[in-house]
């Protein structure tokens, strides 16, 4: 299997961070939003598509934070993901239609079952992929663009 290329997006605001909820058998996982790169898109324009698809808001991308290389075999749900690898860029964007009540949206992943904004400080209490992440979300430690394989 080739790798795949995905853009996510971290999209903070008041202190919460916007994050798309999905549910499996052990309960509610957090991800963030963002998807894989098609064909001759670039990675803002399929952030900007991935984003309306799994929280039905405009985005504008900003500065590209982190990279993430993630290779199934070597975590936890290796037992299904052993044959994905996966760089994942990470890129700060704000959003255009917040105000708007009725954000739908227009194509979420088959796990997903809404839209959350979750509190910073809260973000370790729940199951966030990747969690290796949370960190340098809350500015714990220094920042660092290249985060090498976590989960």
């Amino acid at each position: 299997m080739p790798i795949r290329n995905s853009a996510k997006a971290i999209i903070i605001k008041d202190d919460k961070i916007l994050l798309t909820k999905n549910k499996d058998g052990n309960g509610f996982f957090y991800l963030f939003p963002g998807g894989g790169q098609e064909q001759g898109e670039t990675l803002h324009e399929a952030l900007k598509r991935e984003c309306i698809e799994e929280t039905g808001r405009e985005v504008e991308v900003g500065e590209l934070i982190h990279i993430r290389e993630y290779i199934g075999q070597n975590h936890e749900h290796a037992s299904f993901d052993h044959d994905v690898h996966q760089m994942e860029f990470y890129f700060k964007c704000s959003v255009f239609n917040e105000m708007d009540k009725d954000l739908v949206p227009t194509n979420p992943d088959s796990h997903q079952v809404g839209v959350e904004w979750m509190d910073l400080t809260e973000l370790t209490k729940c199951r966030l992929y990747p969690k290796k992440i949370i960190p340098y979300l809350n500015k714990e430690i220094a920042q660092e663009v290249y985060l090498g394989d976590i989960n």
